[in-house]
Parts: C-alpha cells; sequence; structure tokens
C-alpha cells in the first residue's frame, strides 16, 4: 500500500495560499500526484522559514520510513519549478528552501560567528541595478548570499575572530 500524508488523504496540506492548486499544476505538467508528493508537501507544512533538504528527508521519513533522499529532492526541484518553493545556498553551500509566498529576500553571514540574516530586496536594489547597468547582469536577489562579517564580530570589543564556522571563506 502506498504511503499518503497524515490524515490519511492524498490531498495537498492547507496552510499557503494555492496549494491545494498543486496536484492539478503538477498534473497540467503531465506529473503525477503520488503519495511522496503528499508526504513532502506535510512536511513542508511543518516548518516555517528556512529548511534544509536534510531536515525535509528527516520530516518525510517521520511520516513514511519509506521516503527515499533522492524522491525528496526531485520534488523539491519540481515544486521549485512550479513557483511553489525556492531555494538559497548557505555560507557552507547547503542548499534551504523557502516556502512561497514569502518576500525575495537574500542572506547575509557571518564568517566568524555564523550569524544569519535576510537582506531585503529593497535593500539589494541598489547593488543588483548596478550589476545590471555594469554587466547586463539580471541577478536574483533570492539566490543572493552575501558573507562578511556581522556588527558583533567587527566591533572592536570582539577582537579579531580566529577561525568562522566549518566552510567558512575569509576571504570573502
Amino acid at each position: 500500500m502506498s504511503p499518503v500524508a497524515p490524515g490519511g488523504t492524498n490531498e495537498a496540506p492547507p496552510g499557503w495560499p494555492g496549494w491545494d492548486r498543486i496536484p492539478d499544476l503538477l498534473r497540467a505538467r503531465g506529473l503525477r500526484w503520488t503519495p511522496q508528493r503528499a508526504t513532502l508537501l506535510a512536511a513542508l507544512a511543518g516548518e516555517r522559514g528556512h529548511v534544509t533538504g536534510s531536515r525535509l528527508v528527516e520530516r518525510c521519513r517521520e511520516i513514511d520510513p519509506a521516503t527515499t533522499p533522492s524522491t525528496v529532492y526531485r520534488t523539491l526541484d519540481v515544486l521549485e519549478a512550479l513557483g511553489v518553493i525556492s531555494h538559497s545556498h548557505g555560507i557552507d553551500g547547503h542548499e534551504e528552501f523557502h516556502v512561497r509566498p514569502v518576500l525575495d529576500h537574500g542572506h547575509l553571514i557571518c564568517s566568524a560567528c555564523g550569524t544569519e540574516d535576510e537582506l531585503a530586496a529593497a535593500d539589494a536594489a541598489p547593488f543588483l541595478d548596478a550589476l545590471e547597468a555594469l554587466h547586463g547582469f539580471q541577478a536574483r536577489v533570492d539566490h543572493l548570499t552575501v558573507v562578511g562579517l556581522c556588527h558583533g564580530c567587527r566591533s572592536p570589543d570582539a577582537g579579531t575572530p580566529e577561525a568562522g564556522p566549518p566552510g567558512a571563506d575569509r576571504t570573502a
């Protein structure tokens, strides 16, 4: 028997506008609405903000222990193509997924202490406009990650950090 989302249904979970349309969006692209996709949406419905793919695999396995990582990641790619989620990359290169609708934003990551902050699209606009004007390149803020030092790590009281978190690029 195929696993299904909590509650025994094969329906998209409630929570975000338009999620009930996902099965129809998939079918319109010639794709199937499967119990595995319902499981991933149920896992996403339980998350807020940013979530890693590995966390989603864990959450799916709590719902259905037979879940495979490849199914989760392929479904995440499909959901991103549908505009349901977007992803960005953390300081160590790992992907973080955002459930839409969210305001487009970039990420500021401190290479010394690892703290992360969001960069509003409006705040990034001058930089993105300059990229387009100087290079003819139209960048997307939802994939923008800026690595540097946060205010706390830059303050004279903090001293010079010896090392950042694993994978930190100290030259950024």
